[in-house]
């Protein structure tokens, strides 16, 4: 049994992280938790709102905080901000804590899945494509830098990379908790 007890996902934005984390944890019987809505818990506003008040940094600082934290857990799978991987005491803290998984995805698919998103305040601009390409050349390397396993995400369906991403965990040797009495593991999904 492999001793990091959580599952984290990095990947940038619009990759599927959160819609991916949340299936994941439940195929997992695991608890889900987003530092983006941890951050928006614990403050009481938007993300877009820490922006506006303490730009980028400010929201960085706060990241941290969270990440220091929730990385402290266990038996979760963690879902993070795109730009997570920024600071270096982050990605010590995330590959320490779990099995890193990073959903790789097209800049076509960031574009498709952020293109109506009011809460992404790095994309409030007129050209959008321009930022997530500059994003992904500083972010990219610093994602492949901390993962344990790569992903691609496309148009697959949720499910089906719940299943694979449940394969590879399981070729990591990590093994999902389990309840008292919950009986055997259930088997990987071999069906694709």
């Amino acid at each position: 049994m492999n001793s990091k007890p959580n599952v984290v996902l990095v990947g940038p934005m619009g990759s599927g992280k959160t819609a991916v984390g949340r299936q994941l944890a439940r195929h997992l019987d695991m608890e889900f938790v987003d530092s983006d809505s941890e951050i928006e818990r614990r403050t009481g506003v938007d993300i877009t709102f820490i922006f506006d008040k303490e730009g980028e940094q400010g929201f960085r600082v706060r990241e941290c905080a969270v990440i220091a934290d929730l990385s402290g857990r266990e038996n979760v799978v963690l879902a993070t901000g795109g730009g997570a991987v920024l600071d270096p005491d982050n990605r010590s803290l995330l590959r320490d804590s779990g099995i890193v998984v990073y959903l790789e995805t097209s800049l076509a698919h960031q574009l498709e899945r952020t293109r109506h998103s009011k809460n992404r305040p790095l994309l409030q601009n007129r050209d959008p494509a321009s930022v997530l390409q500059r994003l992904m050349e500083v972010r990219g390397p610093l994602y492949e830098e901390i993962a344990d396993i790569v992903v691609t995400t496309g148009n697959q369906r949720i499910g089906a990379m719940v299943r694979e991403i449940g394969d590879r965990l399981h070729e990591h040797g990590f093994a999902a908790p389990r309840s008292p009495g919950a009986g055997p593991a259930p088997a990987p999904a071999t069906d694709r």
